[in-house]
């Protein structure tokens, strides 16, 4: 009898790694997801299991100062506790930046590494730590199969006019551009709009994936037409810590009357500013929510008011709306927010039926308003699995 095979999904960020475990006879079934919070000695350990009936555990591994490399070991640990007789037939990992040149998923070897090295400065938030993450699941599982799935892929569609700046072509021609992120939880978005809906897939859509990092995407028959994300993850929402849209004569100003370098600016930009700049108090919806804060009710109003302009400039970009959709963190599980966001919207065919809004339905339309209005959970661990059994035929 052959022995099982587990795909392994791996999300690496600064002090933290998402994964997700799935069996892939016949088809891909989730059976645990997990996250290793603050990489370190003071590591925790969260699984919650699949299985018959759900459990959560929590526990604190030892870790040491290992970082990435101690955390996939301290997985591999966990899965030959919980699934002995099993094997790991491959590894999918999210990759924030392919740039120009990656546009589908791809098998990861020593080439393919060193070319994503050249896009760290383009996601210096993200990027290392995926490649850290990837370094540490080829040295743990040095004969696995291991794919790298891109953010920036599904954007790649867009048409000129949504690629470039107003800048010499040059630039443009050496990769200066709009990227665009968050592409596999949009790409997820997509491919369930199309079963829950085929119809409504095939016409004008705007997915607003609103979370600690917060982006939109105008989408006409699943495929990304314009983005507010741009060359970097910095730009289009306000976001947790990041800026979201700003006047490049801001940055200009700081390094010629403040004495900022680029490194001091890029904290700022990166990790100071957004929802915690603006309220002097957290970069959390929540607990803006609940404070008494007028700067913490200030940081609300300004996301949302930035979240109207969004929609309405990427609706203008398809030439209508005819569904918004609302996914991540805040998209999924705030309704505060989303009413303070789609209020005023009655002009452009969005009206919400209050009352499901407030208990997180499926549809939060209300049944006269000309555009659908629906709230999906994301999954991009699904997006990483079935890449990766797509890819290697699992």
């Amino acid at each position: 009898m052959p022995m099982p095979s587990l795909l392994l999904t791996l999300n690496a960020g600064s002090s933290s790694l998402k994964f997700a475990v799935y069996e892939t006879h016949d088809q891909l079934a989730l059976i645990a997801t997990g996250q290793i919070e603050s990489l370190g000695p003071r590591a925790t350990f969260f699984v919650k299991s699949t299985a018959q009936t759900t459990c959560s555990t929590r526990f604190t591994p030892e870790l040491g100062e290992g970082g990435h490399a101690a955390a996939v070991d301290a997985i591999l640990r966990w899965l030959e506790h919980a699934h002995p007789g099993t094997c790991v037939a491959a590894v999918s990992h999210r990759v924030v930046h392919g740039g120009v040149e990656h546009l589908v998923p791809a098998r990861i070897n020593d080439a393919l590494l060193a070319d994503l090295e050249r896009l760290v400065p383009l996601a210096p938030l993200h990027q290392p730590h995926n490649l850290a993450g990837i370094r540490a699941a080829r040295a743990a599982f040095p004969d696995v199969p291991q794919v790298a799935c891109f953010d920036t892929s599904f954007h790649r569609t867009h048409p000129f006019v949504a690629d470039t700046f107003a800048l010499p072509r040059s630039f443009y021609e050496e990769g200066i551009r709009r990227y665009g992120f968050h592409g596999l939880s949009y790409e997820f978005i997509a491919r369930h709009l199309r079963s829950h809906d085929p119809v409504l897939a095939q016409g004008r859509v705007v997915v607003a994936h609103l979370g600690n990092g917060a982006s939109m995407c105008a989408m006409h028959d699943g495929r990304s037409v314009a983005s507010t994300m741009g060359f970097t993850a910095l730009d289009g929402l306000p976001m947790g810590t990041r800026c979201g849209q700003l006047d490049p004569g801001v940055v200009l100003y700081l390094m010629a009357e403040k004495g900022m370098d680029a490194m001091s600016i890029s904290h700022l930009l990166y990790q100071q500013a957004g929802l915690k700049g603006i309220s002097g108090l957290s970069h959390d919806v929540r607990e803006l929510q609940e404070s008494d804060s007028p700067a913490a009710r200030d940081a609300l109003v300004y996301f949302a008011d930035r979240g109207r302009r969004e929609i309405g400039g990427l609706a203008a970009c398809l030439g209508g709306l005819d569904a918004l959709v609302l996914t991540g963190g805040i998209g999924e599980n705030a309704p505060q927010v989303r009413a303070m966001m789609l209020s005023g919207m009655e002009w452009m065919g969005i009206h919400i039926d209050l009352e499901a809004n407030l208990r997180n339905a499926a549809v939060i339309s209300h049944p006269s308003s000309r555009v659908r209005v629906l709230v999906f959970k994301t999954d991009e661990e699904h997006m990483l699995a079935t890449h990766a059994a797509e890819l290697l035929a699992l």
